[in-house]
């Protein structure tokens, strides 16, 4: 328990440091089979050499059996399969338009946004009917509360870059309260090399609403993420997935501004939101025991009317203990 507390400490640390829910380490391609384990996911559109929309995030997790006393864990909804596991994130995601170097506003582009909160989540497995459902509950801010305008001004000043303008133009402060739910089900499998899925997720809450379908393939030599037991700890795997799914939008905070404060100085409004928004993600994966390391692009259709088609990129980083 002290280990939890230590790294649940480091977590909210590190998250307040730094700068929704662009983030989802619930799905089978993310799946690390452990019940204890620490995870570091890190995205930026740098990796794309661009400086726009969906311009990083970070999370950070703990996943460990203890964290089924958390308070939070007993308003997750999920179905009691054989093998259940109990994580808490932190997650910071910032927002700019396509341009920082402005003191007006951009009519017609993104407006700026940083979220910061809390996820609490489960992941359940049935490995016999080889189906996963998983569940989080996210509460935190959206706005200048998240800090995301001192964290981008930060980094551009330790890599001598143009200082960002605009920022007090950002969405106002306003809660997140969201919840998601994810249901996967494997449909092809052969082995530890091949692995076909299909999905189904639904947001609900102040921050994202929506929901959607979408498939994930594995190939090359990997654990099963519809299997309970734990990885051996003397190990090596290394695979590749992708992972594209469509997805019907409902609201958008990041873009219509937070639900409750609606005095935010610039948003899209209802009328110019993409209601179907297509988003692919390829990553390859290379895990040595208790070491998990990760590279991948995302790449996400318009948004809105007036809105392009974004490229990102991301690492991550995971050890058991």
């Amino acid at each position: 328990m002290r280990k939890i507390i230590v790294g649940i400490s480091f977590l909210l640390q590190l998250a307040n440091m730094a700068t929704a829910q662009e983030v989802n380490n619930l799905l089978s391609y993310k799946s690390i089979n452990a019940d204890r384990y620490y995870r570091l996911n890190y995205e930026n559109d740098f990796f794309s050499a661009t400086d726009q929309y969906y311009t990083q995030g970070i999370h950070m997790e703990v996943v460990s059996p203890a964290l089924r006393k958390n308070p939070l864990t007993k308003l997750l909804l999920h179905p009691h399969y054989d093998y259940i596991r109990y994580g808490l994130g932190a997650e910071h995601d910032g927002y700019t338009p396509t341009s920082i170097g402005s003191d007006q506003i951009l009519f017609g582009d993104r407006p700026f946004a940083g979220c910061l909160y809390l996820k609490s989540f489960v992941i359940a497995i049935d490995p016999k009917k080889k189906q996963r459902f998983s569940a989080a509950l996210s509460t935190g801010v959206i706005g200048p509360g998240a800090g995301a305008m001192e964290m981008q001004r930060d980094i551009h000043k330790w890599l001598n870059n143009v200082t960002p303008h605009g920022w007090e133009y950002q969405v106002h402060n306003d809660v997140i309260l969201n919840e998601e739910l994810d249901y996967e089900k494997q449909l092809l499998s052969y082995g530890k090399y091949f692995l076909l899925d299909a999905e189904g997720m639904a947001r609900v809450g102040t921050l994202s609403d929506k929901a959607g379908i979408g498939t994930t393939l594995m190939f090359g030599y990997f654990y099963s993420p519809y299997e309970s037991q734990p990885e051996a700890k003397n190990h090596f795997r290394i695979y590749a997935y992708e992972h594209p799914e469509f997805a019907l939008i409902g609201y958008d905070a990041t873009l219509q501004g937070g639900m409750f404060n609606r005095t935010s100085p610039y948003t899209i409004p209802s009328s110019d939101i993409s209601r179907v928004v297509f988003q692919n993600r390829f990553g390859f994966v290379v895990i040595y025991q208790r070491f998990h390391l990760e590279y991948f692009q995302s790449v996400k259709s318009n948004e809105y009317t007036t809105g392009k088609m974004h490229v990102w990129g991301g690492v991550q980083i995971a050890f058991g203990f």
